[in-house]
């Protein structure tokens, strides 16, 4: 009787552990297989890094030589001055590739089939946003290379040049909730680009991204600077050392470019992303 209870007892420990016994993976390890799909995306269509490899270095060179001789600026060097503005362009546009790519998601189903799988819904937006500032993060390094190619220089220190950076992706942080909110609240991805091209693309040119704004007429020259893309390009200005500070006469943005960028990033990350995660919730309920 005892060895047949012991047997019994050991066939019962070394059995496969039943379908109630699984433990889904941990949030961060879903947050990194999300991740990593998007990323083997890339592996299978490498045409997919064109808008941050070809692009960046066009719109440099563009820039640089086109209209570099055109445009008169403060710091003397158009080149040093273009750069922070084709960076936060460039990081604005990372609302894009969420967009686009959630709604791309939803529309084929794919986040249906992630609803069956034990796995939480958020995973999906951060897993999706993480990819969004490393796709986006790859423009920033290629146009740097660029710009180093062609005079461009950080003079500010260490210090100020990781600060920048940080502005740079604190920025693009919010932007990424906006894709989210539009790629969730748009039926299909011809309607998310057009949406996103009409609206994005002014606004990263209604700034002193390209151009300087004291030459502006005055309403207009009070929208740009107010523009939370101008105090960001602004703060990467000043603390590469590129350009000095703002006049005394330029909007209390250009003033306090640092502060200001990071209040406009809260401000906005605080506001679109409560009602992006209720887009997502609404159109996955459905």
């Amino acid at each position: 009787m005892t060895d047949r209870a012991t047997t019994t007892a050991t066939a019962t420990v070394g059995a496969p552990a039943g379908p109630h016994d699984y433990e889904p993976p941990g949030r961060s390890r879903q947050i990194g297989m999300m991740v990593w799909r998007s990323l083997k995306h890339i592996k299978r269509q490498p045409e997919m890094l064109t808008d941050v490899t070809i692009q960046p270095i066009m719109f440099v060179l563009l820039f640089a030589f086109v209209f570099g001789g055109s445009i008169q600026t403060d710091s003397g060097s158009y080149r040093e001055w273009l750069l922070p503005g084709i960076m936060a362009q460039t990081m604005a546009f990372s609302a894009f590739i969420v967009a686009i790519g959630l709604n791309m998601d939803l529309d084929k189903g794919i986040i249906d089939r992630f609803r069956s799988l034990p796995i939480s819904r958020s995973s999906v937006l951060v897993g999706r946003s993480v990819y969004s500032l490393i796709h986006s993060s790859i423009g920033i390094f290629v146009m740097s290379m660029t710009g180093l190619a062609i005079g461009w220089r950080i003079r500010g220190g260490f210090g100020n040049a990781v600060l920048a950076l940080a502005l740079l992706l604190l920025f693009g942080f919010a932007m990424i909730w906006v894709g989210v909110l539009v790629g969730c609240s748009m039926r299909s991805a011809e309607a998310v680009n057009g949406l996103m091209f009409t609206t994005i693309f002014p606004v990263t040119f209604l700034a002193n991204t390209f151009a300087p704004t004291e030459g502006m007429v005055p309403w207009l020259r009070t929208v740009a600077e107010w523009n939370p893309v101008s105090s960001l390009v602004q703060a990467m200005r000043e603390l590469w050392g590129n350009v000095p500070a703002a006049p005394a006469d330029a909007a209390l943005p250009l003033q306090h470019p640092v502060v200001t960028t990071v209040i406009w990033s809260l401000l906005i990350t605080g506001v679109v992303a409560p009602l992006a995660v209720r887009a997502f919730v609404r159109r996955t309920t459905d």
